[in-house]
């Protein structure tokens, strides 16, 4: 059965695409420049060997990108999805002491959960839960704000995110999640052992069911002049310190 093909825009998203040996590219869509360009940032590499190559003008490729007004920096890329493991599959065959992952409830936005996934892969978090029907896997915008990040993540579709933190909670997980309304400063916590971080939308929050199978619920202090941190921001502060307290204690 042949699978469907999407376009992704962007000089990362499209390299690291091509570095990954899961990902299957059909096309690129570039620049006799900005071919060149890639060729000399990846030497050691003949990134389009293997793929079909169409030179375009800025103007097709402006074409090709479509309404997002996302900046395709003159390379476009026709790419296939990676079938993902399951939570179950990746966790038999995964025997690391610490593991982080991240889940996410209700956040939608391309461009947020682009973000997040470049912030997972920047500070070692192990992979991102995410609900399958709302997750925009052919997003132009997603890959984009990913960075690259895309390809060095395992995201876990899953159809229930609460049937999931359930039997993550079987395997030793603790579910902590992040909510404003929370007394506790995330700091406070040791993070040791088996985590999953569970964030909930802008405008709605954590939901009910999702709040009810937490084991903790966490805050960021800020300055009370605001009311709240993006969500992006948000992950972005909490995987940089957990990544941090893990590195401090294996030195």
């Amino acid at each position: 059965m042949k699978k469907t093909t999407f376009l992704i825009i962007g000089r990362h998203a499209v390299t690291e695409a091509l570095k990954n040996s899961r990902r299957k590219v059909h096309r690129l869509f570039t620049t006799e420049d900005a071919l060149k360009k890639l060729h000399k940032s990846n030497q050691n590499i003949n990134l389009s060997k293997k793929v079909h190559v169409f030179y375009k003008t800025k103007k097709e490729l402006d074409n090709l990108s479509g309404k997002d007004d996302i900046s395709h920096q003159s390379i476009i890329a026709e790419i296939e999805d990676i079938e993902s493991l399951s939570i179950k599959d990746f966790l038999s065959n995964n025997n690391k002491k610490n593991l982080n992952f991240i889940a996410l409830d209700g956040v939608t936005d391309p461009r947020n959960i682009g973000s997040i996934i470049r912030s997972a892969v920047s500070f070692n978090i192990d992979g991102l839960i995410v609900k399958e029907r709302s997750f925009p896997t052919k997003s132009k915008a997603l890959f984009k704000s990913a960075s690259g990040g895309m390809e060095h993540l395992q995201i876990f579709k899953v159809s229930n995110i609460n049937t999931s933190l359930r039997y993550l909670k079987t395997k030793g997980f603790w579910i902590s999640a992040f909510d404003a309304e929370s007394k506790k400063d995330f700091t406070e916590n040791k993070w040791e052992g088996r985590n999953v971080l569970v964030f909930g939308s802008e405008g709605y929050g954590l939901s009910k069911n999702t709040a009810a199978n937490s084991d903790f619920k966490f805050k960021i202090n800020i300055n009370k002049e605001i009311e709240s941190l993006n969500i992006a921001n948000t992950v972005s502060i909490v995987c940089h310190h957990i990544s941090k307290t893990i590195s401090d204690k294996k030195n």
